[in-house]
């Protein structure tokens, strides 16, 4: 493996790792809020990775790494611990609770769109000749600056990848429960007792998910590209 690969390599798993950390912060965080301390209590309402890794080693780690080396690209899981009857009890708090994740990437997402925008203003970065994910904009120069660019390109495409991947409606996804804050409260909370019976086939969903994303995440990412570039033109 050249040089290259390992410093992409690693600017992958820095952006990886924070992407999955402030996820699962904010889950824990919001929980707390709703008054489910059972994250809180793992440790998880934390920016420190070290938590997340030690409960999630293999989709924090191993997965990440086995990935990146095989496809070029970086995937893997992390959680947060929940008290599932909290959650059926509290149907509304814990919808918010699943919402937070997601909104936490779209947060940095945004956060990317705005260093991107400064970078442009400050001329480290130009606008790029075509798009990918790893390149959202170029820059202006080599060495750190390449660097930058390629760290806020993927911060951006990886964060909107995981906020809108989360939001599909599909258990064991954070969008099947987050559906509970648009719902009476009976009706949330009989979804929360359906998230918790049917965790043995969670594996099932998330087949059925990947299935459908493609046609979902094309054009929620042309949305994205065309107000981070109002005056751009891209072929997507």
């Amino acid at each position: 493996m050249d040089t290259n690969l390992l410093v992409m390599g690693l600017v992958w798993y820095v952006v990886f790792l924070l992407s999955t950390t402030c996820h699962e912060a904010a889950h824990a965080l919001a929980a707390k809020i709703g008054g489910d301390l059972t994250a809180y209590h793992g440790g998880q309402v934390s920016l420190d990775p070290t938590p997340h890794i030690r409960r999630e080693p293999f989709g924090m780690v191993v997965l990440p790494i086995l990935s990146y080396v095989v496809g070029g690209w970086m995937m893997g899981w992390a959680s947060a611990p929940y008290d599932p009857y909290w959650a059926e009890r509290h149907p509304k708090a814990a919808a918010w609770k699943s919402l937070a994740g997601p909104a936490a990437n779209f947060s940095l997402a945004i956060l990317a769109g705005i260093l991107i925008h400064l970078g442009l203003l400050a001329g480290v970065f130009v606008y790029p000749d075509s798009l990918g994910f790893t390149h959202i904009v170029r820059a202006a120069s080599e060495g750190v600056a390449a660097g930058a660019a390629t760290f806020v390109s993927i911060l951006f495409s990886l964060n909107l990848l995981l906020g809108t991947f989360n939001l599909i409606p599909i258990p064991p996804l954070d969008g099947f429960s987050g559906v509970g804050v648009l719902l009476p409260e009976e009706l949330a909370g009989r979804l929360q007792s359906l998230r918790h019976s049917i965790g043995n086939f969670t594996f099932i969903g998330l087949l059925i998910a990947w299935k459908v994303f493609d046609p979902i995440f094309a054009p929620v990412f042309g949305v994205f590209i065309r107000i981070l570039y109002p005056s751009q033109s891209y072929s997507l």
